[in-house]
């Protein structure tokens, strides 16, 4: 119930008159290598992750998956584990390359940037780590009042011949913590795409990169342009632990659906 009032004051905040106190452009700069940096463990990541799908004729879907991450050569695995139907299919990131696996089918089928998390409103990047600051040049909007939170609002455009999924998107950023709290993404159009809400972060302290961690516990998308549908994103047990050298390969994630 509390989640439902903190969605509402947003949306209310969005209504109210931003305060011009602009800061510098290389002061955005570091502050989007700040919200990269406090993201990135250096060393590997797992975590469970349950995604609820709901459309906009009340249809509803979910998912349990495995995330396995090793940022230090930004590999990235999503194994799902329910329901039974899913169980086996996989998303594999090799060399900045995304491949699905289908297990019914046998066969892996690259992916581009865009393409959808097992047919919900989630991407790629939802679960993988942060790189803002290598992906886009941002720009400062204004500060503004997100709720009780005061945010930096950002404006990010894609850098030449870096392929992304969104080439324009805009943050809101904690003052305080300098964790993001909202996030829109846009066609080079302009036209809206997915309004992305990150209600509450968890930090852990990582030994491979003798330093803490900031992580979202929880990612709510809404499709803009399919407007109804929506996806929660819950990540939970998270560890920080080294995993398996030899678990980021086809065969490893093709052994787990037998």
């Amino acid at each position: 119930m509390k989640l439902r009032y903190w969605f509402l004051g947003l949306a209310f905040s969005n209504l109210s008159t931003p305060v011009a106190l602009a800061i510098a452009d290389q002061e955005v700069r570091e502050l989007v290598k700040l919200v990269d940096t406090r993201q990135r463990n250096v060393g590997d990541y797992a975590s469970v992750v349950f995604i609820d799908q709901k459309t906009k004729d009340g249809a509803t879907k979910a998912f349990e998956a495995r995330v396995y991450r090793r940022d230090a050569d930004e590999k990235l695995m999503i194994l799902f584990t329910k329901p039974k139907a899913e169980a086996g299919k996989g998303y594999l990131r090799l060399e900045k390359n995304l491949f699905l696996y289908e297990p019914a089918l046998g066969k892996w089928e690259r992916q581009t940037e865009r393409a959808s998390i097992a047919g919900t409103n989630s991407r790629r990047d939802d679960f993988d780590q942060s790189r803002l600051a290598d992906e886009y040049d941002a720009a400062f909007v204004a500060d503004e009042n997100l709720g009780k939170f005061k945010v930096y609002h950002l404006k990010l455009n894609a850098k030449p011949g870096i392929d992304v999924a969104s080439p324009i998107v805009e943050l809101w950023i904690d003052q305080n913590e300098k964790n993001v709290m909202k996030r829109q993404e846009f066609a080079l159009s302009g036209k809206l795409l997915r309004t992305s809400y990150y209600p509450s972060w968890q930090k852990m302290f990582s030994k491979s990169k003798g330093a803490e961690v900031y992580m979202p516990k929880e990612i709510r998308v809404f499709d803009e342009v399919d407007k109804g549908n929506a996806t929660t994103v819950a990540l939970r047990e998270v560890k920080l632990e080294p995993l398996d050298a030899n678990m980021f390969t086809k065969a490893w994630l093709e052994s787990q659906s037998r």
